[in-house]
Parts: structure tokens; C-alpha cells; sequence
């Protein structure tokens, strides 16, 4: 069973107003030899990029990337002293250490190699019929393999307090539909390389050259064949077309020709009533696919996920195959990360909330979160301010807006209650590969055990705290912003207001606009998807949202390439609500200082407290990044590149043009009639 991931961009951070205080501005970061009206990105990330290249474990390194690496260290320091001692089996602490270890002992693991995934593609061979292969695919899901559609357990949209099975389209191992069926060069290039590299996998486990290019034909058969009837990722953002409860007797009866009886149970879901398909189409032509497909293309396939799905624990020669492909040819990143970084990663992962918890205890106090609650109530507060400014919506859409807006469910730091690690078993005397094979098997069971025919948990999170992002969540009308964040260039304690509304206000502004962007406007203040907009009131919100999708559309990420406004349209509004929100906290803040009598900010450096303002915010997006990888992002990723979430973003903000003096001629100019107005 596969568990829904829900993953927005952002960040998190608190507010100060002393008096005396630096700018958090680093001069060095700045390139003053560019005009900020015509590449403001050059002018505010200049500097950091020319003293921050690319490194060689990185397609791209930016700002997050450098919070997430500051944290890695932290953690790695936490784990290594759990793995240096023994510790009472079952304890978490075993468990940490013992993983860790695990994932350290390249010596074991290399000496393995391959061997501990053979029996398993044995199994897969000897299959004699259909039935049985349909069947062992369902189970080698829970051992890294994949099934052609996906399943997991979440808020019903249309009913938010109690959760419901859904099942979506899956199993291409490229991920998206394009690298499969797009003639543009970009993409027959990563084709063509996907293919050498299956049959290099092949070969790795011991398959013949001539035996490994059959297979490979064979994966490449059931892939593209599922990739016609996969949607894309923009289709995949509208929530209504990806929604279709029935009955599980209506579900059998559409989708028939495979025994979903079997499929559930060995999910642990019995008498499943009702469900919903999120891709109809998909689906159906999965179930098409598996009926009509030759039975040993099916066997080539399963093994392809399986090896696909394990190759991080498989020993280094599987590893660096898998590294070639994925991650040098795909996104141009020269190198892997050292062991100890990939295995802090892997520890984090299964252990999320275990390793959290002991992160939040050493490096997160509790008045970084009583203070982060403060600034998070200001900009709600600002956000309502905006609101009722907006001419183009009618009262009452405003008044429920509001409504929506005091509704949110706020989560800072880390959870109120910690998830329980009791029956995941971690075996030091078992291999790696047996013990990833128990911690899938365990993270199904605990996701069916806590969603299955239960009401949703507000109180669950879907990042963990040490998590360099934030998200909102429309079915539980709910931002999050984790601990893991809180350091420089997001929050400089030693900074003024001018720095921290315009770096950690601006992200927190933006997961709030989240509620109200192309996608969570259409949930209610419960979560429930449902339209609360008055007449009209929909209709102007799209054609100003129309503005920014063009807009984004138009830009060339590079000279052969466009980038994709629809794709990028919520997150693109929500940088556009974020500064908005933000900056007029920012000025509500300077107007609540002077009112009790405190200095106001001064020019420093040159800069303005308005020009910091957005020299912060720029600075969060700084970043180096390959060709490959804005190929990559700019099919995939549902936000702009760094590049454009600045020079793209602030010539909508006419506070930005006041700042720097940006006029007609200047390169970022757009005339006022033409810019996104909305929040």
C-alpha cells in the first residue's frame, strides 16, 4: 500500500522588535554591480551564489539545502551517540542505533551485494501462472516492489472528519508520463538512458546481457503503455476530476478482472464499504494491462520494481548503477552523498518522530515556540486585513473567508503526542535488506491500524519536526511548521522585523494563502470540499489567477524551454499572498512600535527597511542549480524555480517597485494594469 505524501514548500520562524539589533542582511550575498529593477535575483543572491558553488552531491544547493545540511549534522550527532552503546531490545533507542548501523556497515553490505534480493526475483521467475504473478505482486509491494496503481487512507474531501481508501494511478518508475512519451530531445535522451540502465540492473543481479534487453523491452512496454493513460501533473491538482466515491460491490463491478478482494486483504483492509478512485481511467487501463500482457512481461516488470525499489541496500555497485541514472543523468548531480548523510536520511525517515523528539529536546526551546505562535497570530491578522481590502470579492465571501482564516489549525514545532515505534522490530543480526522489508511491512500495518475505518486525526503530522519545510493541509484546514527550520536565512534572532517579516513572514504568509489558492479555495473552514464562494466572486478569482499562470507560463527557465504556469499556479500564489500578508504585518508592526514609542528601523548599509524586507525574501531563494535539474523541476515540481520565485514574483508586488525605485525600461517592469492583483 502506498501512503499518501503531502508535501507544500515553506518555513517557519519567530518575531522580534528590539530596538537595537542587526539587519540579518549579509552584504556578501549581494551582487551590487547588478540593477535590482532588472535582475533582482542577480542583485540580492548574487554574492551567495558566486561563494556557494554547486557541490558535487547536489543537482541543486540552496538555502534549505544548507538548513538541511546544518540539521544533518545535528542529528548524525544525536544517532551516533545511541549507536555507540548497546541499548535493551525494543527501546527506541535500539532501534535508532541499530538502523543506523545497519546503514553504516558498508563492509557487510558489499559482501552481500546482491544476494539477499535473489531469492525473492527466484520467486518471481518460477510463477506458472497469471493468477500467481498477480498475486506476488501484491505482496513484493510490501517488499519495495510496486503495483501499477497505488492505494493509501486519508481525510474524505467530501466528508473531513472521517477518512476514506482511496486508490490512484502508479507504476511508472520515471514518475512522470512525459519521459515516456515526449519526442522533444530533453526527454528521448532520459528514455534512451533509462533503458541501459535496466538492462545494467539486469546484468548486476546476474541476468545474461541478451535476456536483461528482453526484459527491458517488457518494462518499457507495461510503463508506457500506463503512461498514456496516466493524467499529468497539472491534471492531478484539480481536486474534483481526482475524486469518484462508490461502493467497493460498484468498484468491483467497473474496474473487474482482478481480485481486489485478495488485493485489500493483503493490504490488512477487510470489509471495505466504500472507496474512492482518484484516476478512473488509469486504473482501469492498469487492470487491461496486467489481463493483457504476457505473462512474462508481467514477471520482467515485477522484478524491475523489486530491484528498482531496493537498490539503496543492495551494496555499493546496485547503489552507484542507480545513482548513475536517477540522480547524474536525470539531474546532473557528480556524486553521491557520503554514507553517513544517506544514512542519517534513512534513520530520519523510519524513525521520523523518535529522532524528532530528541531533535526538539536539545536544539528547539519552548519560547522558540511560544514566540513563533505570536508571529504566526500577526500574520493572521494581517491576512484578514487583506482580505477586506480586496474590492473584487463581495461581503460575504470575505466574511466566510475570515472565517476560514480563524479556523486554522496551527501546528509549531512538533506534536502534541508522539507516534508510537513499539512493534517496528529493528534486527541487528538481519541484513539491511530484511530489515527495510519488516519496516515496510510494519509502516502498512500502522497505517491501516490508525486510519482504517477511523476519524481523522487533527493531531497527526505529515512532516517531521526536524523537516527543513512547512505545509497546509485543506482537508484539516490545518499549516505546520516545523522546528527543523528555524535558523538562518529563514530566522535570525539577532535580526530586525524588516529581516524576519520578509524571510520567515513571508513563508508563513505563504502557507496561509495556501487556504485560499487555486486549490484550497474550494475547501470549506472544516475541510470539506465545497463552494463557499458567492456567485461570481469564483469566477473574478480565476481570471486574476489567469494573470499569474500566463504570466509564469511566459518565462524562459531556458532558452529551449517554458516554464509551466498551471503546474506552478498554487505555489506561485501563495509567494504573491505571502508577501502581500507579510509585508503588511511588517508595516502594522512598525505602526505598533511607534505608537509605544520605540526607535523606528533606520537606512543601514544603504538599504531601507523596506529594501530589506525583500533582500530577505530573496535571499531564502537563493540557490545553484544544474540544466538538468530545471528540466527535471520544470515538469515535476508544482513550484517555480528560485530564480523566478524572486524575479517572477515581485514585479506583481507594487510595494516592491516603491522600494527600489523600479520604473518603466527597467527588465523586471510590468505596467501596473497587467500585474496579479489578488490578495
Amino acid at each position: 500500500m502506498k501512503i499518501k505524501q503531502l508535501i507544500s514548500l515553506v518555513a517557519m520562524a519567530i518575531t522580534t522588535n528590539a530596538a537595537a539589533q542587526g539587519i540579518g542582511i549579509r552584504m556578501e550575498n549581494l551582487d551590487q554591480t547588478a540593477s535590482p529593477g532588472d535582475n533582482f535575483y542577480q542583485y540580492a543572491c548574487g554574492g551567495w551564489m558566486r561563494n556557494n558553488p554547486l557541490p558535487a552531491e547536489y543537482s541543486r544547493f540552496g538555502s534549505f539545502d544548507m538548513v538541511q545540511e546544518a540539521n544533518k549534522e545535528q542529528i548524525k550527532v544525536l544517532i551516533n551517540e545511541l549507536s555507540a552503546t548497546k541499548h535493551e531490545r525494543g527501546t527506541v533507542a535500539q532501534k535508532v542505533g541499530d538502523l543506523y548501523s545497519l546503514c553504516m556497515d558498508s563492509v557487510r553490505q558489499n559482501k552481500e551485494g546482491v544476494k539477499p534480493i535473489l531469492n525473492d526475483l527466484k520467486a518471481i521467475e518460477k510463477v506458472k501462472t497469471k493468477e500467481q504473478a498477480l498475486k506476488l505482486m501484491v505482496d513484493n509491494e510490501l517488499k519495495g516492489g510496486s503495483n501499477l496503481w497505488g492505494s493509501y487512507i486519508g481525510a474524505d474531501m467530501m466528508d473531513s472528519k472521517n477518512n476514506l481508501v482511496e486508490v490512484g494511478q502508479d507504476g511508472l518508475s520515471l514518475g512522470q508520463k512525459e519521459y515516456y512519451l515526449s519526442e522533444e530531445e530533453s526527454f528521448t535522451k532520459i528514455r534512451e538512458a533509462f533503458k541501459k540502465h535496466i538492462v545494467k540492473m539486469f546484468m548486476l543481479v546476474g541476468v545474461k546481457e541478451k535476456e536483461a534487453q528482453r526484459k527491458m523491452e517488457s518494462v518499457m512496454a507495461v510503463e508506457t503503455r500506463m503512461a498514456k493513460a496516466s493524467k499529468s501533473r497539472t491534471e492531478l491538482r484539480d481536486p474534483a476530476s481526482n475524486y469518484h466515491k462508490m461502493t467497493y460491490q460498484q468498484f468491483k463491478t467497473d474496474f473487474n478482472g482482478y481480485d481486489w478482494d485478495y488485493y485489500f486483504h493483503a493490504n490488512f483492509i477487510d470489509g471495505l464499504q466504500t472507496l474512492s478512485v482518484g484516476q478512473p481511467e488509469a486504473v482501469k487501463e492498469a487492470v487491461a494491462i496486467l489481463n493483457e500482457t504476457e505473462l512474462q512481461q508481467i514477471k520482467d516488470w515485477m522484478q524491475w520494481t523489486l530491484l528498482n525499489g531496493n537498490a539503496s541496500c543492495l551494496g555499493d555497485e546496485i547503489y552507484l548503477q542507480n545513482f548513475d541514472f536517477y540522480s547524474r543523468t536525470m539531474s546532473g548531480t557528480q556524486q553521491p552523498q557520503p554514507r553517513w548523510k544517506r544514512s542519517v536520511s534513512t534513520v530520519s525517515g523510519v524513525l521520523g518522530e523518535a529522532v524528532g523528539e530528541m531533535y526538539v529536546a536539545k536544539y528547539f526551546p519552548p519560547e522558540n515556540k511560544a514566540r513563533m505562535e505570536k508571529l504566526v497570530k500577526n500574520l493572521q491578522v494581517a491576512l484578514a486585513e487583506r482580505i477586506d481590502a480586496q474590492e473584487w470579492m463581495s461581503q460575504a465571501t470575505k466574511d466566510y473567508a475570515k472565517q476560514k482564516l480563524a479556523a486554522f489549525y496551527v501546528k509549531i514545532g512538533y506534536p502534541n503526542k508522539w507516534k508510537d515505534y513499539g512493534k517496528l522490530d529493528i534486527d541487528p543480526q538481519k541484513n539491511l535488506y530484511e530489515n527495510m522489508q519488516a519496516i515496510r511491512l510494519w509502516a502498512t500495518k500502522k497505517h491501516v491500524e490508525d486510519k482504517y475505518n477511523k476519524p481523522v486525526d487533527r493531531d497527526e503530522w505529515h512532516m517531521t519536526p526536524q523537516t527543513v519545510n512547512a505545509y497546509y493541509n485543506p482537508t484539516t484546514n490545518e499549516i505546520c511548521f516545523p522546528a527543523g527550520i528555524l535558523q538562518y536565512p529563514f530566522f535570525d534572532m539577532q535580526a530586525d522585523d524588516a529581516f524576519n517579516y520578509g524571510a520567515i513572514g513571508v513563508v508563513i504568509g505563504h502557507e496561509m494563502t495556501h487556504g485560499f489558492d487555486d486549490q484550497g479555495r474550494q475547501f470549506d473552514h472544516d475541510g470539506n470540499f465545497r463552494d463557499w464562494w458567492q456567485e461570481g466572486d469564483g469566477d473574478k478569482f480565476k481570471a486574476r489567477a489567469k494573470v499569474m499562470s500566463d504570466f509564469f507560463s511566459a518565462i524562459s527557465v531556458l532558452p529551449d524551454l517554458k516554464g509551466n504556469g498551471e503546474l506552478t499556479l498554487g505555489e506561485n500564489l501563495a509567494d504573491h499572498g505571502g508577501l502581500q500578508v507579510a509585508f503588511t504585518a511588517f508595516q502594522n508592526a512598525q505602526r505598533q512600535a511607534a505608537e509605544e514609542g520605540k526607535k523606528p528601523l533606520k537606512m543601514v548599509n544603504g538599504l531601507t527597511p523596506e529594501q530589506r524586507f525583500f533582500l530577505a525574501y530573496a535571499g531564502v531563494w537563493g540557490q545553484n542549480i544544474t540544466e538538468a535539474e530545471i528540466r527535471n523541476r520544470t515538469v515535476r515540481d508544482p513550484h517555480a524555480l528560485g530564480e523566478w520565485r524572486v524575479n517572477g514574483a515581485l514585479p506583481h508586488i507594487d510595494a516592491w517597485y516603491e522600494a527600489f525605485g523600479v520604473k518603466p525600461g527597467n527588465k523586471l517592469y510590468v505596467p501596473k494594469d497587467q500585474r496579479v492583483d489578488i490578495w
